[in-house]
């Protein structure tokens, strides 16, 4: 049986490319603890280039210096795109995921400006800059605990969900309420105007722009300010109670399988939890060292 399965998906990786499989998307390896620090490295100080090219006075005097490190920096991302879409089964399903897509992005825009000049007739060149800054989304793929709070956010969306649907409610009642108490002369013009006013006053932001001036309209902004305080608390307790749900009854990896990319896997895992593919043997160190 594990033998038709195992050539139905395909031979497992093995040499070269589980070696670069490993490395890359596996942080429970000291190669790919190191390999995700370098890159964590690389991503914050190619962020902070963007940001720093933003400044005019730094970017004229520094121009050359800037377009050199910005090469420097796509160059490696490139080479690491390159490199997952090498090692992994399916290339085109890691290009197409959130991940790939992200990787992307982090390429493209000094390509764009490169390859194709006639985009600067058409677009600005710091919109394609300041599209770098998406590098920074590449985090989420080797901080653990980026990991925790995505998959925290995905098991709590329904009642998260339910919470907005509710707010949503509340501040559609409060504005068409706030319409009838003020009217256009206060400053509520119609229905959306006052239930945006609902919406900044149930979120404490309150910018003032919009104020009630009888007193029925300041005891039912009252009330908002005072709701607004336990409408906050609630989605975070919800995440915090599935973030503390999870670390008491997993214990996180990012070991990863082959066919689908789905990560998370337990140590003792023999079969993926999405598509079922069998799992290599799990390793917590480099490829030829002593497997657990």
């Amino acid at each position: 049986m594990s033998d038709s399965r195992d050539q139905s998906l395909g031979k497992p990786l093995t040499g070269w490319r589980l070696r670069i499989y490993t490395i890359i998307f596996e942080a429970d390896t000291r190669a790919g603890r190191l390999f995700d620090q370098w890159l964590i490295a690389v991503i914050l100080s190619s962020v902070l280039l963007v940001v720093v090219d933003s400044v005019q006075h730094l970017s004229g005097a520094w121009s050359r210096a800037f377009l050199f490190l910005e090469w420097l920096f796509t160059l490696a991302f490139t080479l690491e795109y390159v490199a997952r879409l090498v090692c992994v089964r399916h290339p085109l399903r890691y290009a197409l995921s959130f991940y790939g897509l992200i990787d992307l992005a982090a390429l493209l825009p000094t390509y764009i400006a490169l390859f194709v000049p006639e985009v600067h007739a058409l677009i600005d060149v710091r919109v394609l800059r300041l599209l770098r800054v998406f590098r920074v989304f590449k985090l989420t793929a080797y901080v653990v605990e980026y990991q925790s709070l995505g998959n925290a956010l995905r098991s709590s969306r329904r009642k998260i969900l339910v919470f907005i649907s509710a707010v949503m409610m509340i501040v559609l009642v409060m504005g068409t309420l706030m319409y009838v108490v003020e009217g256009p002369d206060n400053g509520y013009s119609s229905i959306p105007a006052s239930v945006y006013w609902a919406i900044t006053t149930m979120t404490t932001v309150g910018y003032g722009d919009v104020t009630p001036k009888t007193d029925l309209g300041r005891l039912i902004a009252s009330l908002m300010m005072l709701l607004g305080w336990g409408t906050l608390a609630v989605p975070t307790g919800i995440v915090t109670a599935e973030m503390t749900s999870q670390r008491r009854h997993e214990v996180p990896t990012t070991r990863t399988c082959h066919e689908c990319l789905t990560e998370g896997h337990s140590a003792e895992a023999n079969y993926c939890l999405h598509c079922g593919a069998k799992l290599p043997a799990y390793q917590t160190s480099l490829i030829g060292d002593k497997h657990v």
